[in-house]
């Protein structure tokens, strides 16, 4: 029994100093803040392909197959058609890996939902009651599980936005949802320096497309 606990000890102290290797902190600190960068598609496949390096070589870590599946669902916003599907069948698989590594997890959902939300755009006459459903229910699981969570409110602002009035949107539904989003992105602290940060920006940009008239 004591030769079990033994091992067991050593394979925690094993994984937590793994998940703490400086050269894994350091690539993926370097590709998270290219992605601040840019919303080009060749670019953001090149941050893709590295993700998906620095997975294969850390299977425990969940942040990596999460920034790869961040990277296709974003790929879909300079593209039409089925390679929207394409690049979010990409975004799924990763996304699934990570939900696997970790459960339960407010990034995970959020991500889900924005990937939900892009298959929208190949169809939304057909689409959108299906995958607008998805969505809105991986957004409130994603604000359920973490209550600081400022991204699920930014999605959720989006979906308003680029709903028609006649569908219950609108930039009127929108603003009040970006604005309780933009004050969490105020009080938010990520949990590490590679931990998801993204949104702020954007809520911001939206805030302002709103008071257009």
């Amino acid at each position: 029994m004591k030769k079990i606990l033994s091992l067991l000890a050593l394979l925690s102290v094993t994984v937590f100093a793994f998940s703490q290797n400086p050269k894994y902190i350091s690539a993926m600190e370097k590709n998270v803040a290219a992605l601040d960068t840019t919303r080009d598609g060749l670019k953001l496949q090149a941050l893709a392909n590295n993700f998906e390096r620095i997975t294969s070589a850390e299977k425990t870590e969940w942040l990596p197959c999460y920034y790869a599946a961040y990277c296709y669902v974003n790929m879909t916003y300079s593209t039409k058609g089925d390679a929207i599907d394409t690049y979010c069948d990409k975004a799924d698989k990763f996304i699934h890996v990570a939900d696997s590594i970790s459960p339960n997890n407010s990034e995970i959902y959020t991500l889900r939902a924005q990937i939900a939300s892009a298959r929208i755009s190949v169809n939304p006459m057909s689409r959108g009651q299906k995958y607008g459903t998805m969505s809105g229910e991986f957004r409130e699981k994603a604000k359920e599980l973490d209550k600081t969570n400022p991204r699920p409110y930014y999605l959720e602002g989006t979906a308003y936005f680029y709903t028609p009035p006649m569908f219950g949107g609108g930039k009127d539904k929108a603003k009040p949802v970006f604005e309780k989003a933009a004050t969490m992105y105020e009080a938010f602290k990520p949990a590490s320096s590679i931990a998801p940060n993204w949104g702020k920006n954007s809520t911001q940009y939206f805030i302002k497309e709103c008071d257009k008239k």
